[in-house]
């Protein structure tokens, strides 16, 4: 990626690693392939996300694989940046960080579990996040540019 704004290590963080860090780690990832190591997290695992899978899907990201876990799970915090998408992510990614070479970033977004209404209206409120992440994301990451 190239520059000091490209980290080579992100990890995304979110309440529970089930919608919104499992979506823009994959996008990250479909982006970057393997020039920047990506992971995601939660404060807590939740279950994987049948909505979160089925948005991505729907542009050719597949995310059946994902596994929800959490940040006490992960076996170390050799990142460079993490971007917290939840208020208790930030609070825990800025815990996790003392003592650590490691950035942070906020960016809050919309949890789109929290979403009420008809199949269509949930998944919209799911494609509205992607769309958010690929913004943020392009925005932040200068591989994504074209």
């Amino acid at each position: 990626m190239g520059g000091t704004d490209s980290p080579g290590a992100v990890l995304f963080a979110c309440s529970r690693n089930a919608a919104r860090s499992p979506i823009a780690a994959a996008i990250l990832k479909h982006f970057a392939g393997r020039q920047v190591y990506v992971d995601s997290a939660g404060v807590r695992p939740g279950e994987p996300d049948p909505f979160a899978e089925a948005v991505m899907a729907e542009i050719g990201i597949d995310l059946s694989d994902h596994e929800p876990k959490s940040l006490a799970e992960l076996p170390d915090l050799s990142f460079d940046l993490i971007v917290a998408l939840s208020p208790e992510a930030h609070y825990q990614a800025l815990e996790l960080a003392q003592g650590h070479a490691v950035e942070v970033e906020y960016w809050p977004t919309s949890d789109p579990t929290l979403a009420e209404g008809s199949r269509e209206q949930m998944l919209e409120a799911y494609r509205t996040l992607r769309g958010e992440l690929f913004r943020r994301i392009e925005a932040r990451f200068p591989l994504t540019r074209r």
